[in-house]
């Protein structure tokens, strides 16, 4: 029987205990009704799963024996960054979740010329902690145990001044000028695909990602949603040059 996995944000040891995070706690000890004695898998991002067993349940806290680390061989050999255009509510969270179960690298969420999308300071903070517990939640479920990074939105302009050199830089275009087919990944170089967001991209926020080195890779002749373009655009590079047999 596969053993529930609980993301923690914090060093984990064999030997030591460790206290669940309010949450976490009421999620094995009410709705998955787990108790003394009672086995479960902690990761926290470093590659490594952790056998842990709980030894103390209170009304809000729930603590954990930790056990022996296994290192987890789940990642991707092509390391790919999602530049998405923030879209609203459900339609962000599905993007994350699922761009993560496909084995996405990191996220840089974006705002553009046509975003619909506007957050203040305040606003990004929020939503920045509620994507990254998103994006934890799906490796959860997923068998992952290196938690994609998601960066703070920013400006399609920032975002791109942010990016490391190198890499093959990706807009989706159905008149793109690349096709998958054709389409030459070698070992090791990262892939960077920018998705726009549910308004698309305006011709100047295309000027910017030309400049920066974004080509046009052309899935097919159809117009995709701000939700399918990305993931579809992962699952097939994923297909084409990943691990997605």
């Amino acid at each position: 029987m596969r053993l529930t996995r609980v993301h923690v944000a914090a060093p984990l040891r064999a030997g030591s205990e460790i206290a669940l995070p309010e949450a976490s706690a009421a999620h094995l000890s009410r709705v998955l009704r787990l108790g003394l004695g009672d086995a479960c898998v902690l990761f926290n991002g470093d590659g490594h799963d952790y056998a842990a067993r709980i030894v103390a349940v209170g009304k809000r806290e729930l603590r954990l024996a930790v056990g022996d680390a296994t290192q987890v061989r789940r990642e991707s050999p092509l390391a790919i960054t999602l530049l998405q255009g923030i879209a609203r509510g459900e339609k962000m969270d599905l993007i994350l979740q699922k761009a993560t179960e496909l084995g996405v690298t990191q996220v840089r969420p974006l705002s553009s010329q046509r975003s619909e999308v506007r957050l203040d300071d305040a606003r990004a903070e929020k939503r920045l902690a509620h994507w990254r517990a998103v994006v934890a939640a799906a490796c959860e479920q997923s068998g992952r145990a290196t938690v994609p990074d998601v960066h703070a939105p920013l400006s399609l302009a920032a975002v791109l001044g942010a990016l490391p050199d190198g890499g093959l830089r990706l807009i989706l275009d159905p008149d793109g000028e690349v096709g998958l087919r054709t389409l030459d990944v070698l070992p090791g170089t990262p892939v960077l695909l920018a998705v726009g967001p549910e308004g698309g991209w305006s011709p100047l926020d295309r000027e910017q990602l030309q400049a920066a080195g974004f080509g046009g890779l052309r899935l097919g002749p159809r117009i995709l949603r701000t939700e399918t373009a990305g993931l579809a655009a992962i699952a097939a590079l994923q297909a084409r040059f990943g691990d997605l047999a």
